[in-house]
């Protein structure tokens, strides 16, 4: 079998095409333990798996616990986030035996009083989730995440592996999952449910910014209520689109904040 490039070499990140795409050809419609497997032997010492520990969170850090509990686990602490969620992982962490979960936080200089959110809640996602991840991910050249294709319009392209925003190698294991699986691999693993849940909350990120969702509702439908974004930003590249092995865009993107 042809050898991949590295991609911790000088010029790692023109090989990363190659790189993904024989992995995706190979890989990408495998079970999510053979995807993280494969992503945490390719990328040692190099990946991390960034995390909001919310509604879903339990079933990837399960995951990733069985395989390697020593790999950095990433939680945006954005200071806004639910009291829940901080207690939430504490509790999973201890649980699942995760060594060295790092909770990274923002520099609030432009928004001491936390209010900017009312302002331009699209700002508030860069400066509290974006600018932080770009600095916490400086010396990691893979990024685990828990996106599903059925989450959101513009993850329904998504590959298990692909390029993010900043031409960082990023891996979805779950990316073929539904919410029935979901429930199912929590339910197996008696996996404790993130408390917001049984109170409506289908999908958790900052207290300001996500509410209950409704009867009927998309389970997204409570992030940014009111507005026209289904994504915080960390996931998109400037111009609004993810960006894909090929650079192309999918029919279903479009800017998101």
């Amino acid at each position: 079998m042809q050898k991949l490039p590295d991609l911790h070499d000088a010029d790692a990140r023109t090989s990363a095409p190659l790189v993904l795409t024989h992995l995706e050809a190979r890989f990408g419609a495998a079970p999510a333990q053979s995807v993280l497997a494969v992503a945490l032997d390719r990328f040692e010492g190099r990946v991390a798996l960034v995390s909001s520990f919310g509604a879903e969170a339990a079933v990837l850090l399960h995951m990733l616990s069985v395989i390697d509990r020593t790999v950095p686990v990433l939680l945006l602490d954005t200071q806004l986030l639910f009291p829940e969620t901080l207690a939430y992982q504490q509790e999973l962490s201890a649980r699942f035996g995760l060594s060295d979960v790092r909770r990274i936080k923002p520099d609030e200089s432009t928004d001491p009083d936390r209010t900017l959110h009312q302002r331009d809640s699209a700002a508030c996602c860069h400066l509290r989730k974006t600018v932080p991840l770009e600095r916490a991910l400086g010396g990691f050249d893979a990024v685990l995440t828990g996106r599903k294709r059925f989450q959101t319009k513009e993850r329904a392209g998504m590959r298990s592996f692909e390029t993010g925003p900043d031409g960082r190698v990023r891996i979805n294991p779950l990316a073929n999952w539904n919410a029935e699986q979901i429930a199912a691999y929590a339910k197996a693993h008696d996996l404790p449910q993130h408390p917001l849940v049984a109170r409506g909350f289908a999908s958790i990120g900052c207290a300001p910014c996500t509410s209950p969702v409704r009867e009927g509702e998309d389970p997204r439908a409570g992030r940014w209520r009111g507005e026209e974004r289904e994504e915080c930003g960390i996931h998109i590249r400037a111009d609004g689109t993810i960006e894909r092995i090929s650079g192309a865009r999918s029919s279903g993107e479009r800017r998101a904040g």
